[in-house]
């Protein structure tokens, strides 16, 4: 067979644009249909208006190339499970959507599939489970109505769906597969199926289809390789289909280059914002997707370097076309929104929407720079945009450096601190705790957003709060936790809550981000030297700590979290602003200490996060981000118990940089994915205390005492009684107070009914 005769690919796209909405209307939508405040209809009618605005505002801002089928109602990895029919039978529902909640949240009976983090970046996706047994088969109704509802507003688009070498790659085996499979075997029967699509596809009158393919920036090896090759060497000799473009991003393509360049595909997408464009050449003939604009920070972009790329490729390409390194899902919609930023900040950034304008000004100055007499345009490599900080930024003063792991940094060895905090604390065996964060409830939010509004004086406001810690202390005292919290009821974020007390940052009003499903976050701009002017978190500590004779957890996010989850500058190198922000969290550490709290928390959940996508950044990478966590948190003295906590991140592959961070305690998710980290042979030697989260708060499902108790004892199998600790497996903030009076009563039952079997071991 012959591959179909490609059609043109307008000069300018993006790989996709949010879809929360401007003011978060599917978050609203979506919690009220899941708590039963409207109907699956009205939730229908609300992505339907989010998907007509976002095609008309990119038509408006001169797009020609719209991509489709890159909303969700969830998670774009879930929907390509429904879409390839891979649905474990325990899910299915009356309805697709009710499906896709169902793999997603979880059910009362059942537990959702896994969730964790989308490569590189802060956005989590539902991870798939395929099996030997599992029964594929096309459902093309999304993609087939969305191209449908975009021509009758007159738009053509491009429907997007995750590539089949990168949706096997992703997932992961069904329980009680036969030992040796690995999803990529049934490679032959998912092609089939994205034949069976391509071919509906075309029958719609669809020119182009974008396969996206992010792991093939990652280390493939050879069978990986010969997937690719005989993936799209298959779908590109389909006869019957539209013209292919293979979207990599979130770095270059290496080994897979020349694999996609040999194949009948006509178009493949570059990021050359974070990618190497050496061997671009290869791609001679086929249109190059040129990601030139970035689709993962705010900074405006270079456009002088940013053609200077585009002029490069040109020279060997077939054809180039303008476009974002990635997906702008991990932007936020529009500057013009944040209205309250200092003007010179503003001049420097770009959102969604201003990134599209900066595509098509781009694609514009790409086509008249072959224009007879037009003028010469220095060519160059594309890199990462310079930003000058804001001539109102203060003069650097450098953090002192951190400690090279392996050092010391002002603390005993483990054994020496653990029996200073044993006779300190006087904890039971496995001891409860959870990880911070309370119920935010609608009260709360209104106390803040009064406060902001000027409706709610500052008194007001702070007594309120206290009305919570007192509240929350008294229930954990109630239910009979041994380690406590204050709940946070003073913060809207884990990390921007420190922004707003940390020199070099900016917030913004409206900067939403999709984190999974309904959860957003609006991540800082880091845009200058940071510094902690004072205290942050020991007042509101400190006082909770006052309501009880039990211990209480001051809490504070790690150096490398906040900076993974902010926008970052780039005129410095990442490690020199973690050393800033790591300076500022010592600082704090020694203040909650000099106050009297004995117990410290300092999460680092994206530790795993920022790890390079290839194996050959990883451990200069880990080395430095595990010593920034040993510098924030060195100057805490013995008897001063250390938490951190690692959450949908994968710990088991970095098991030994975890317990380098030398935390006396680590808790991490386990109840969702099975309790899987506990079959590593690295957490047999993990050497410190280890909390394997028990409850899976993502889900609104509160587990049994059994549940609970079945995982302790898997943990109690592999690690030592006396540092095994039951808690959480995240911050309890987006559940209800009723769900987490619930689950914790059961934590405690479980952790009592263990403990006179521990105490009794010999």
């Amino acid at each position: 067979m012959t591959a179909a005769r490609p059609q043109p690919f307008p000069a300018a796209t993006i790989l996709g644009y949010p879809r929360i909405g401007p003011g978060r209307e599917l978050k609203r939508a979506l919690e009220s249909y899941w708590d039963g405040r409207s109907t699956l209809d009205e939730l229908r009618r609300t992505g339907a208006g989010l998907r007509e605005r976002a095609w008309r505002r990119l038509a408006g801002l001169g797009l020609q190339a719209l991509p489709s089928n890159t909303f969700s109602l969830y998670d774009q990895v879930l929907d390509t499970a429904l879409l390839l029919g891979a649905v474990p039978a325990r899910y299915r529902s009356t309805t697709d959507e009710d499906t896709c909640f169902a793999m997603a949240r979880g059910t009362d009976g059942v537990a959702p599939l896994r969730m964790t983090k989308w490569f590189d970046t802060n956005y989590h996706y539902i991870v798939p489970e395929i099996g030997p047994d599992t029964a594929f088969g096309l459902s093309a109704a999304k993609p087939v109505s969305e191209v449908r509802q975009a021509r009758d507003l007159g738009l053509e688009t491009r429907p997007v769906v995750i590539g089949p070498v990168t949706f096997l790659l992703l997932a992961e085996v069904t329980p009680g597969a036969p030992a040796g499979f690995a999803p990529l075997d049934r490679l032959a029967d998912v092609l089939g199926v994205y034949e069976r699509l391509l071919t509906t596809l075309a029958a719609e009158g669809v020119g182009w289809v974008q396969l996206d393919e992010p792991a093939l920036v990652t280390d493939l090896g050879a069978a990986e390789l010969a997937a690719v090759r005989a993936a799209y060497e298959r779908l590109g000799s389909l006869a019957d289909r539209p013209s292919l473009l293979v979207a990599s991003y979130f770095g270059g393509l290496g080994e897979a280059l020349p694999v996609l360049a040999d194949t009948p595909v006509e178009a493949v997408g570059v990021d050359l914002v974070h990618g190497d464009p050496a061997g671009l050449g290869a791609l001679a003939g086929k249109t190059v997707v040129a990601g030139v604009v970035s689709g993962r920070d705010v900074w405006r972009t270079d456009r002088e370097r940013a053609l200077g790329a585009l002029l490069a490729v040109r020279e060997h390409a077939g054809r180039v076309v303008v476009s974002t390194s990635c997906s702008l899902l991990h932007v936020p919609y529009d500057l013009d929104a944040e209205t309250g930023l200092d003007p010179a900040l503003r001049r420097r950034l770009a959102f969604a929407d201003q990134k599209v304008a900066e595509v098509v000004e781009l694609a514009d100055l790409l086509a008249s720079a072959s224009a007879p007499g037009s003028p010469a345009v220095p060519v160059s490599a594309p890199a990462p945009v310079a930003v000058p900080a804001p001539a109102s930024a203060s003069v650097a003063v450098p953090a002192p450096a951190p400690a090279p792991v392996g050092e010391r940094t002002g603390r005993s060895p483990y054994p020496v601190r653990a029996a200073a905090q044993a006779a300190h604390l006087r904890l039971p065996p496995l001891p409860v705790t959870t990880i911070g964060s309370f119920p935010q409830t609608g009260e709360l939010r209104a106390a803040r957003a009064a406060l902001a509004a000027g409706e709610l004086d500052e008194a007001a406001y702070e007594e309120r709060v206290r009305a919570e810690i007192r509240e929350v202390v008294a229930l954990q005292e109630r239910l009979g936790l041994d380690v406590l919290v204050h709940g946070e009821p003073e913060r809207n974020d884990m990390v921007q809550y420190f922004a707003e007390h940390l020199d070099g940052f900016a917030v913004t009003r409206h900067g939403w981000v999709q984190s999974y499903g309904s959860r957003c976050t609006r991540p800082p701009i880091l845009h200058g030297d940071v510094r902690r002017p004072e205290p942050i978190t020991v007042r509101w500590a400190s006082y909770a700590q006052s309501l009880t004779a039990r211990p209480v957890k001051g809490m504070l996010t790690g150096p490398v979290t906040i900076v993974a989850w902010s926008f970052v500058r780039d005129d410095l190198p990442l490690r020199d602003v973690v050393c800033q922000v790591a300076d500022a969290v010592r600082a704090e550490v020694r203040d909650l200490e000099a106050a009297g709290l004995s117990v410290v928390q300092v999460d680092e959940p994206a530790l795993r996060e920022l790890l390079p996508l290839r194996r050959a950044g990883q451990d200069a990478y880990l080395e430095w981000a595990v010593a920034a966590y040993r510098w924030a948190t060195s100057g805490a003295g013995d008897r001063t118990q250390i938490h951190t906590h690692l959450c949908y991140s994968d710990a088991d592959q970095i098991l030994a940089a975890v317990d380098a961070l030398d935390a006396d305690v680590t808790s991490v998710e386990s109840a969702r994915s099975g309790a899987r980290l506990l079959g590593e042979p690295a957490v047999k030697g993990f050497g410190r205390g280890l909390g394997p989260g028990v409850y899976d708060i993502h889900s609104p499902r509160v587990p049994t005492a059994d549940e609970v108790g079945e995982l302790l004892e898997a943990a109690l199998r592999v690690l030592p009684a006396d540092r095994v600790w039951v808690n959480p497996d995240c911050g309890l903030k987006t559940r209800t107070y009723g769900q987490v009076e619930a689950a914790l009563t059961n934590l405690v039952e479980a952790a009592r009914r263990l403990r006179g079997a521990v105490e009794s071991r010999p």
